[in-house]
């Protein structure tokens, strides 16, 4: 292609962002500012330029970016010379480094990737063998702080150089952290397994140990481009800085306002520092935004203003001006689910729209539960992100435990995993032994078991015989793999390990689903060996490199198979660069959004509000935010305040929805009239406040209701006494008023039981009467 014709697709900063060239350059890439286009066109510019491909690396956040960029690029470009580039994320490049130079560092090139719950059932393992307690020393948190470590290159061997850490770990009641990770990191390196952290700690270890493998790589990468550079750790960015010091020919790219991932160990630091790190550096703001409305650009705008650390820039669109934000005040969090699902249907049969065009995202997880029992019954399709992984079910891990051994028998976590499954007799009790025979003659659990015959006086005759047995089948597999492709050694392994005999026997629902998933990996690594040899007659199917390929897989890069045409559901977290044209934002809600455990200090705080503002950011037309006036937590039912951060957005892009209370109609068997059956939305326009209301209590100033036209049908609906203004309460008496949303104004009648058995007898004006639980019924006092 000619180079000039690749401008013409730009705008005029991103055309200069994409020709220069030489020298330090930071791109400031606002939200949907098209940073993507950017940095491919940038990688395509310089090979059209001539230069070498084997001389540029790019490094990303996850597998699916880099291989649409490469796609991107080998269409400009060509797909032959796209392959030669050096493109993929921080993980899988670095992998690429360690298992050609690792061997310095005392690791076999086919080392395993320790996935997290390997890593927590090694930490386990210790735990147990050093009788630590098992409650305090939770292998979650422990590996969390093992990571933090790494991630900062702060070894056991430098533990003694930080009293702090002694003081921490004291004040935590886990003082014999230091030993568990000492052990931890000792066992992984006896398995030949590294976890996530390892691949960056040990990557900084080789170039930082060996000048001439820094030196190779330095010439190597001449061009040196980083995106999302605002998400990466200290560790990432020792690693760039010493590669990119020879040339300097280093861009980055990323939005300060889009760092969100500190509890990971990003440093939005290192985006701040650029500068000073390169004073001579050049700076492009790419600051048109091609995804979202004016509203929704300026309401995000109005928001991150109010963090004082960050890089100024002033994002705007020639888009539409597109509607107001709706925000809107729920009494829980099951009407705010209500609310949500029936906008959903509205807009999905109004205006033809697909399931797939809506995302909810939220703060916690656990408030995708109100949504989804809503969703399920309104018969929405709907899609969790975020949850269990193909890869992490436990009949997929057991297959992969073989394969993994195949290829790196000296893998204790794979070891332990199936030695006993299918069953072959070598109970937990021998395990036990095993573990002992390894510590003892500081060994690896593989020697042990490829020997045991020559432990047969510890472990018995027989059972030193069915562990030799197994480890001559693992060895079998061993050979096989060398020589074989991935998919051949895998259906090998899948029927003569006795996995398929096993799975077969369950013939229940759940056993054959296990089957299912099984083989479904296998059309994943037929799949994978089809795929290479279409690509390339040479390249690599080996059951080694299928592995690799797997282990470095993130959420983002797992492709779900099942209909794509579902409502996406996940977490704001989740969420970064993607991009929907309805979004849903529920539970801005103070100690929810921002959270309690994110209040404690201005950088905090400051974190909570650029995630807000990615969320903002990812709706293309039409944005709502929600939050309700009580919501159950851990048990207990609270009054909520409005999130400061909906106070942070200016009015004028915002319109407020406060539900009134419903008349009381005729009272029917079935209870409320119901609508879902039919798939009609129930529309909420009946329940607008008007003007003349007064807003709720602990409604956050500068937000203005709407003020929606009354149509002749909510004239008739409009109850004949308005309802009160004031607080629920679960203290009743004989002879009180009261109001209840659903069944109007009533009189108590009597009261029985206390706590949260507490009931009330009501005799309601237009229902009858009505037995009440206190905690529950939600009632308003209106005189005594």
């Amino acid at each position: 292609m000619n180079p000039e014709k690749l401008l013409n697709e730009l705008n005029e900063v991103q055309r200069q962002a994409v020709v220069h060239t030489e020298g330090p350059l930071m791109i400031i890439a606002g939200a949907g500012s098209g940073k993507t286009r950017v940095l491919t066109y940038r990688i395509a510019w310089l090979m059209l330029h001539n230069i070498d491909p084997f001389n540029i690396l790019a490094l990303t956040f996850t597998n699916k970016a880099a291989r649409e960029m490469k796609e991107r690029i080998a269409q400009v470009v060509g797909a032959s010379e796209a392959k030669n580039l050096w493109m993929g994320t921080f993980h899988s490049i670095f992998a690429r480094l360690l298992r050609v130079d690792g061997h310095l560092l005392g690791y076999p090139s086919n080392f395993t990737i320790y996935d997290t719950d390997d890593s927590e059932k090694l930490i386990a393992q210790i735990v147990k063998e050093r009788n630590l307690d098992k409650d305090i020393y939770k292998p979650k948190k422990i590996l969390n702080r093992i990571s933090n470590l790494k991630n900062n290159l702060i070894i056991p061997q430098y533990y003694d150089r930080f009293p702090e850490l002694f003081e921490y770990d004291e004040a935590a009641k886990i003082p014999e952290f230091k030993n568990v990770y000492s052990a931890y990191v000792e066992r992984c390196f006896k398995a030949g397994a590294m976890d996530f952290d390892d691949i960056l700690l040990k990557t900084n270890e080789l170039l930082g140990t060996f000048p001439e493998i820094l030196a190779k790589y330095q010439d190597r990468f001449r061009y040196i481009l980083v995106d999302e550079y605002q998400d990466t750790n200290h560790s990432q960015y020792i690693i760039v800085k010493a590669l990119a010091n020879k040339f300097e020919n280093i861009c980055v790219v990323g939005d300060d306002a889009q760092s969100i991932y500190a509890f990971r160990g990003a440093n939005i630091r290192n985006i701040l520092s650029f500068q000073k790190d390169y004073p001579d550096c050049k700076i492009f703001k790419l600051e048109q935004n091609y995804r979202s409305t004016q509203n929704i650009v300026k309401a995000a705008n109005s928001l991150i203003a109010k963090n004082r650390d960050q890089l100024k820039k002033e994002v705007w669109t020639a888009n539409e001006p597109g509607e107001k934000i709706t925000i809107y005040k729920a009494l829980d969090e099951a009407e705010e689910a209500q609310y949500i699902a029936e906008r959903i249907m509205e807009w999905h049969l109004s205006r033809q729209m697909d399931f797939s065009n809506f995302a909810i995202l939220y703060r916690t997880n656990a408030q995708s539960r109100a949504l989804e029992e809503v969703l399920r019954r309104k018969n929405i399709p709907y899609r969790i992100f975020g949850g269990t992984s193909f890869y992490q079910r436990k009949e997929v891990k057991d297959m992969l435990a073989y394969l993994r051994l195949a290829v790196n028998p000296n893998d204790e976590e794979a070891l332990r995993r199936v030695i006993n499954y299918p069953a072959r007799g070598i109970g937990q009790t021998t395990l036990d032994k095993l573990t002992i025979l390894a510590d003892r003659y500081n060994t690896t659990l593989w020697s042990i078991c490829e020997n045991a015959l020559l432990y047969s006086r510890d472990l018995g005759s027989a059972i030193a015989q069915k562990v030799s047995d197994f480890a001559t089948m693992i060895k079998g597999f061993g050979v096989m793999a060398k020589k074989e492709s991935a998919w051949d050694v895998a259906e090998h392994i899948f029927k003569t390990s006795g996995l398929l005999r096993a799975l077969k026997e369950d013939s229940t629902e759940e056993g054959i689903s296990r089957l299912g998933n099984v083989q479904e990996l296998l059309n994943s690594i037929k799949a994978f060996n089809d795929k290479q040899l279409e690509l390339e007659a040479d390249n690599d199917i080996s059951l080694d490199y299928f592995l690799q390929e797997i282990a470095l897989l993130t959420s983002a890069d797992q492709d779900d198979k099942t209909d794509p045409n579902r409502v996406s559901l996940m977490t704001l977290h989740l969420a970064k660069g993607l991009e929907f044209p309805v979004v849903f934002i529920p539970g801005m809600e103070e100690e929810l959004f921002p959270s309690a455990m994110m209040m404690n200090s201005r950088a905090d705080l400051e974190e909570e509000r650029r995630l807000f503002y990615v969320g903002i950011t990812r709706a293309k037309k039409k944005l709502y935010l929600t939050f309700t006036h009580m919501r159950t937590r851990y048990g207990r039912t609270a009054d909520c305040e409005p999130s400061r951060f909906l106070e942070e957005i200016d009015d004028e892009y915002t319109e407020l929805i406060v539900p009134g209370i419903r008349t009381t109609g005729p009272t029917f068997l079935g209870g409320v009239p119901n609508l879902d059956g039919l798939g009609i939305s129930r529309p909420y326009k009946s329940n607008f406040i008007s003007s003349k209301q007064t807003l709720p209590p602990n409604f956050p100033p500068g937000i203005r209701p709407l003020q929606p036209s009354e149509t002749p049908a909510q004239k008739l609906n409009s109850p004949s006494e308005p309802p009160p203004q004031g607080e629920f309460t679960t203290d009743a008496h004989p002879g009180d008023r009261v109001y209840h949303q659903k069944f109007g104004y009533g009189k108590v009648l009597s009261v029985e039981g206390t706590g949260v058995n507490k009931k009330a007898s009501v005799a309601f004006d237009q229902v009858g009467e009505k037995k009440l639980l206190l905690q529950y019924a939600k009632l308003i006092k209106v005189t005594s």
